[in-house]
């Protein structure tokens, strides 16, 4: 009798083994992927919906500044309130200005109309965005942590992929409004499912006001330097970006299609990116250690993939170099964002929400360092793999800090 109950008590102890169930984020993994087609899908529909509106390129373009700075610009703002009222809540009304926002760009007739309703759009993803992504680091077993976190990445970038193309060919037969049409029912539908899914949970209690919980984020010094080395990163990264159909057009007069393709690459490196670079993560901290290490593995490969993209001899040396850029980028984004998720708990969505941020004001000072050379090609080159550089350096110096400080 004994022996049954040690052995009882034997596979009692024997723990379960954390996995990811990615059926439980159904929701909110649904609703990145249709932020994702949202991003990218005007760049396409532009020359389209310029013509419908009576409008110019240029001045339908302010369409996709208008959503980029206002999500820069609240996100943090609306993270707090994430933070300290819930993220269902937050997921739920931010859910439903994107339907809003894509309804009235729909139903737009001139610019004004269409210019606010991407602004809308900006300020829903700004409330859902980083709850969305503090739901999941909090949620998730942490020993598949970086692995949800990668995965909800990569279902984001499929939306340049895969809804891109399927918003492009829905606007080509049934006109551009269509498109935003099936995003304003597609959230409706991720809406449902993240009403069953998400939990009512109580936000933090933090002390303090509001400004002070919005900074938070920057008090932490492992987080503050994450920051900025996250803001150094993008300058490289998606500084350089802004110019790379030019460059590729300068260097092999490739087509408008064939440009396309780049895109598609693009988006694929950035899936396989995510999903290595969560996988990885998880594994370094299972065994004890911090994943900081790889962010500066990804500035090394990051400089390698815009130095080949941008300068390699031949058009097969610069795609490959572009699928490594972007594997970079697209690892470098989920490390971010298990760290955020990870090193302050009380500041989750604050924290997600500066790293967007600071991702589009990094973007913008790389874009004009790249555009204030006279030969783009050689800007791209320059700042791209000298800021890459730079980044990976500074993330050194943040691991090593934090094992002086450990020991």
């Amino acid at each position: 009798m004994s022996d049954v109950s040690d052995l009882t008590e034997r596979t009692e102890a024997v723990p379960t083994p954390e996995v990811l169930r990615p059926l439980r984020y159904a929701g909110v993994f649904a609703l990145l992927f249709l932020f994702g087609t949202e991003t990218f899908l005007v760049s396409p529909l532009l020359p389209t919906i310029a013509d419908s509106i009576g409008s110019t390129e240029a001045a339908a373009a302010s369409t996709v500044t208008a959503y980029v700075l206002v999500y820069a610009v609240f996100a943090p703002f609306l993270g707090l309130l994430s933070d300290r009222f819930g993220r269902r809540r937050t997921l739920l009304a931010g859910g439903l200005l994107f339907v809003l926002s894509n309804a009235a760009a729909a139903l737009s007739t001139g610019l004004t109309l269409l210019v606010l309703s991407r602004a809308l759009a900006g300020l829903a993803a700004a409330a859902a965005g980083p709850a969305i992504w503090a739901h999941i680091a909090e949620t998730a077993p942490e020993a598949v942590r970086g692995r949800a976190l990668g995965l909800g990445m990569a279902l984001f970038s499929t939306g340049q992929v895969v809804g891109v193309p399927l918003g492009a060919a829905l606007a080509g037969a049934a006109g551009w409004r269509a498109a935003f049409w099936a995003l304003a029912i597609g959230t409706l539908a991720a809406i449902a499912l993240l009403a069953r899914q998400v939990a009512h949970a109580p936000g933090s209690a933090a002390s303090g006001g509001a400004v002070r919980a919005i900074l938070g984020g920057w008090r932490d010094p492992a987080l503050r330097r994450a920051l900025l080395v996250n803001t150094v990163f993008n300058a490289a990264n998606l500084g350089a970006y802004t110019f790379l159909g030019a460059v590729l057009d300068r260097r092999f007069d490739l087509s408008v299609q064939a440009l396309g393709l780049v895109g598609v690459l693009v988006g694929a490196g950035s899936v396989a990116g995510s999903l290595l670079g969560g996988r990885l993560g998880d594994r370094y901290r299972t065994a004890g250690r911090t994943d900081l290490p790889l962010l500066a593995l990804w500035g090394l490969l990051l400089a390698t993939g815009i130095a080949l993209a941008t300068a390699g001899p031949g058009l097969p040396l610069s795609l490959l170099g572009v699928l490594i850029w972007f594997t970079a980028s697209g690892a470098f984004v989920t490390d971010q964002q298990t760290l955020a998720g990870t090193v302050a708990p009380a500041h989750r969505a604050t924290s997600s929400a500066w790293l967007t941020s600071t991702m589009y004001a990094g973007t913008g000072l790389g874009a004009w360092a790249v555009g204030a050379f006279s030969d783009v090609t050689r800007g791209a080159l320059l700042v791209g793999t000298g800021l890459a550089l730079v980044a990976a350096a500074g993330a050194w110096l943040v691991t090593r800090g934090l094992r002086q400080h450990d020991s």
